[in-house]
């Protein structure tokens, strides 16, 4: 649990958990930190839901014939290349070398 999420209200909520699943929580996770740890958890799963809504929704908005220049193996290659080397290019403007941290 390396992230923190800070919020300014709380409410408490009465939970029902299957008693091996309780168990489990019990024997790794110390009693302080259970809360932390099950709203980390909660916002995990929540994240992922959003992502697959988010990709149901945009499912079918991608046509072949809307993009004939990137057909083949190659044309997605060659598309790729030409997208990291303009973000290539723009980090060296900006004085950056690959892998370096920028913060």
């Amino acid at each position: 649990m390396d992230k923190k999420t800070s919020y300014s209200e709380t409410q408490k909520m009465t939970v029902v958990f299957p008693k091996p699943l309780l168990q489990r929580l019990r024997e790794r996770i110390p009693p302080r930190r259970r809360s932390a740890f099950i709203i980390e958890a909660v916002e995990e799963k929540l994240a992922l839901l959003e992502q697959i809504e988010a990709l149901e929704e945009a499912a079918g908005c991608w046509s072949d014939e809307d993009h004939p220049e990137l057909q083949t193996d190659e044309d997605i290659d060659r598309w790729l290349a030409e997208l990291r080397g303009s973000w290539d290019k723009h980090l060296a403007d900006a004085g950056v070398s690959h892998g370096e941290d920028t913060t």
